[in-house]
C-alpha cells in the first residue's frame, strides 16, 4: 500500500516504514505527526484518487530528525564591472517515519 502526500509545496510517494525527508516542521523529535493532505492512495488493486485530497485519508509519521542540508552557494558576477557577491545557504527539514496510512 501506498500513498501520494504533499508537505511545504512538495508531493511524495511514501509506504508504511518509508524514512523521507520533507521542509522543516516545528515540531520535537519523537513527537507524532498526521499529514492529511493526501491526494492519493493504491493498495490491494484498488486505487483512491482525491478531488483534491482523499477524504478522511491520513499519514500518522513518527518524527525521527531535525537537521539541515548541505550548503549551496550562490555567487552572483557581473564581468567589467568589479561586481562579485557570494552567499550561502542551508535549508532545514524534518525527517519523518512513515508509521501508519489511515483511508
Amino acid at each position: 500500500m501506498y500513498a501520494i502526500v504533499q508537505t511545504g509545496g512538495k508531493q511524495f510517494r511514501v509506504s508504511v516504514g518509508q524514512v523521507i525527508d520533507v521542509e522543516h516542521l516545528p515540531v520535537q523529535i519523537g513527537d507524532t505527526v498526521e499529514l492529511d493532505r493526501v491526494l492519493l492512495v493504491a493498495g490491494e488493486g484498488q486505487v483512491k484518487v482525491g478531488q483534491p485530497v482523499v477524504e478522511g485519508a491520513k499519514i500518522v509519521a513518527q518524527v525521527v530528525r531535525q537537521g539541515r542540508a548541505p550548503k549551496i552557494v550562490v555567487f552572483k558576477y557581473k564581468p567589467k564591472t568589479r561586481y562579485r557577491r557570494t552567499q550561502g545557504h542551508r535549508q532545514l527539514f524534518t525527517s519523518l517515519a512513515i508509521k501508519k496510512i489511515l483511508v
